[in-house]
């Protein structure tokens, strides 16, 4: 799995049923609703690293096919 851009990220989350909750800074907190899963994802000018998607896509409650079909 190659990197990703930030925007991208949030995209993805929101195809997954998150919102958009608020902003704190360099980061977007995104919510689920239904889950009640909050996610901060940074909003930085370079990739964000596959460590890093990783996480966000286990804390999704997501898998690594999944996310990269939304994309």
């Amino acid at each position: 799995m190659a990197s990703f851009k930030p925007k991208e990220i949030i995209s993805i989350l929101q195809k997954l049923g998150f919102i958009r909750k608020r902003q704190s800074g360099s980061h977007v907190i995104m919510y689920h609703p239904e889950t009640k899963i909050s996610l901060p994802v940074p909003l930085h000018t370079k990739d964000i690293k596959r460590g890093l998607v990783l996480s966000i896509i286990k804390q999704a409650k997501s898998n690594e096919e999944e996310f990269i079909k939304l994309k």
